[in-house]
């Protein structure tokens, strides 16, 4: 199932795939590649005790499509996040886990292992090693360069491992110096990013400062202050930037009706959300959907 010898995947080898996901994409049968593998997936639409076994690769996952509360468990505090489409996450090397998820609609991943020789190449590039936390984090947070990117590969035509060689050094180095901060230190870095990802998640519901930081294990007052210091911004107004962003899409993109974008981007009423909307992009909402 696994063919080649530049990744570590033999601990999936006892992987009972059919009862999980059905894979519709994989680019070493589907275009020949060996640097890369990328593996599109149309998961079962719910999961008790599924076992995550450890590699030492570098495994991105992309949510392309569904909605799912995911719970895993690799040994400390269960965590509970939602996956929507575009929700990225890393799953650190050489740690196993397991899950439970219930999808509320057809969950589709696109999945990624960028082998660890070719991580370790970045590093020694970079002169620095990489904090997988941190990363993950960071990831969890959104990052539309790895999004877009992990979303084009199954449809690049390309057969030439060149191109794959390519893509997962570029991945590598992505990574590995999106991680890299200067201003804050490891552990309040991967605090602001575990909150940024906390209000992606979970931008229609009602959240509060408190609940926000305890996500990131910190106090209301760290959590302003180191989030301030990342973002320039305080967390009221990152989470507001992000309900209004995600309106505007759904104005441009959707059929939606303004009371039911309200309820999606976490206002508690139409009213809530034109007053704000105007505030910030200097329209009504209906003045923007025609525009």
């Amino acid at each position: 199932m696994f063919p080649s010898a530049d990744f570590d995947l033999a601990p999936y080898a006892d992987f009972d795939m059919p009862a999980y996901v059905r894979r519709t994409y994989c680019s070493w049968h589907d275009a020949g590649w060996r640097s890369l593998l990328v593996q599109g997936f149309d998961h079962a639409p719910q999961a008790e005790q599924l076992p995550l076994p450890a590699v030492a690769d570098l495994h991105l996952v992309l949510y392309v499509a569904g909605d799912v509360v995911m719970r895993t468990r690799d040994g400390g505090k269960p965590d509970r996040r939602r996956r929507v489409p575009g929700s990225l996450e890393l799953l650190a090397p050489g740690r196993a886990s397991t899950r439970d998820y219930r999808a509320s609609s057809a969950l589709r991943t696109i999945q990624v292992h960028i082998p660890s020789a070719t991580v370790d190449r970045a590093a020694d590039r970079l002169g620095r090693r990489p904090d997988f936390e941190m990363l993950s984090a960071a990831i969890g947070a959104g990052d539309p360069i790895v999004e877009n990117l992990v979303r084009a590969l199954p449809s690049v035509t390309a057969t030439n491992d060149l191109y794959a060689e390519s893509a997962a050094a570029f991945l590598a180095t992505h990574l590995l110096t999106q991680g890299r901060h200067d201003r804050l230190p490891g552990p309040e870095h991967s605090a602001v990013c575990a909150g940024i990802a906390v209000m992606k998640e979970r931008l229609d519901e009602p959240l509060t400062l408190a609940a926000i930081a305890a996500e990131a294990h910190l106090s209301v007052y760290h959590f302003i202050r180191v989030f301030r210091a990342e973002t320039g911004e305080t967390p009221h107004r990152f989470l507001t930037r992000l309900r209004i962003e995600r309106a505007q899409r759904l104005l441009s993109g959707s059929t939606l009706s303004v009371a039911q974008i309200a309820g999606r981007c976490g206002f508690s009423s139409p009213g809530a959300l034109s007053s704000t909307f105007l505030s910030q992009v200097g329209v009504r909402p209906s003045v923007y959907r025609n525009i």
